[in-house]
C-alpha cells in the first residue's frame, strides 16, 4: 500500500500499533515496535500532525539519518529521528507535521 509520505495520516498507523516495522541499516535489518500513535493537533498536512514512537531490543543504537522503514500493510516508507535508550532497548520516534 505505500502512499507517499505527505499523505500519510494518524488513521494509516494506529490499527498496527503494538505491529513489528523492520528498519533497513549498512549493517542488517533492525526490528522496531511501534508503541505509541500520538495526534498532535491541526497542520498544513491532511489529517493534522502526529507522531510514531517505535521500541527495538538492546542493541546498536542508530545515528540520526533516514532510513527506509517497512510493514507488510503499509509498505516502505523513508523516515527517522532517534531519541534515544530508555528501559534497557531503544526509542525511535517519527513526528509529521
Amino acid at each position: 500500500m505505500s502512499k507517499p509520505v505527505a499523505s500519510l495520516t494518524a488513521d494509516d498507523f494506529e490499527p498496527h500499533n503494538g505491529e513489528s516495522f523492520q528498519l533497513t541499516t549498512a549493517i542488517g535489518a533492525l526490528d522496531l515496535k511501534l508503541v505509541e500513535v500520538r495526534r498532535l493537533g491541526q497542520a498544513l498536512r491532511e489529517g493534522g500532525a502526529f507522531s510514531l514512537l517505535f521500541t527495538s531490543a538492546p542493541g546498536p543504537f542508530l545515528p540520526q539519518a533516514t532510513y527506509p522503514l517497512a510493514h507488510p500493510a503499509l509498505g516502505t516508507i523513508e523516515l527517522f529521528v532517534p531519541l534515544g535508550p530508555k528501559d534497557g532497548g531503544n526509542r525511535y520516534e517519527v513526528i509529521f507535521t
